[in-house]
């Protein structure tokens, strides 16, 4: 299994150990031509790799502050939902698949490290609404953008193809693992 090349599975997937024509070419990780493989074949390889994967994404740390708070994975992805406009708590919960009680705790912690900023909703006083303030911008998208380094250039020596089909993957195992809802085959 070591000395076993990257491979992928398709719908019309040639026999084992047969080069893919459409990803052809050596790949900078030194592999050699992408071989096709079987079902079980790739998830051996995909259960070697998720482990380093992870240990991988969560060294990335947030950039420094003057605060004795740490700040996780968790705290980024909060940060990443919210960063691009303001967002419900509720919302945030659904989006990051926790509770009401988890999601207020992550965002008090992105509070008091000045990342997030909460207010009422002006039009239902109920609702609590979620913001990254703008003095705060730069350094947080300094942290999103530190972290998404190797993902985006890992990303880049795929096809636009290969990338939709690695996104599809992950929204299938997502659905499997946590019944989340996912796209339909086809």
């Amino acid at each position: 299994m070591g000395s076993e090349g990257p491979c992928i599975s398709s719908p019309a997937e040639p026999p084992t150990g047969e080069a893919i024509p459409s990803l052809g070419g050596d790949d900078e990780t030194g592999g050699g031509p992408v071989q096709a493989c079987g079902v079980h074949e790739g998830v051996r390889k995909l259960i070697e790799l998720f482990p380093r994967v992870a240990r991988g994404l969560r060294r990335t740390v947030p950039p420094s502050q003057n605060t004795d708070i740490a700040l996780g994975n968790r705290h980024r992805s909060l940060l990443s939902a919210i960063y691009d406009g303001e967002a419900t708590v509720g919302t945030l919960a659904a989006t990051l698949g926790l509770n009401l009680a988890t999601t207020s705790g992550l965002i008090a912690d992105l509070e008091r490290a000045g990342f997030a900023e909460r207010f009422s909703d002006p039009v239902d006083r109920r609702r609590t609404i979620v913001t990254v303030p703008a003095a705060r911008r730069g350094c947080a998208q300094r942290w999103l953008d530190g972290s998404n380094v190797a993902l985006v250039r890992a990303m880049e020596h795929l096809s636009p193809q290969e990338r939709a089909a690695l996104v599809k993957a992950m929204t299938y195992l997502d659905g499997e693992l946590n019944g989340a809802p996912s796209t339909t085959r086809g």
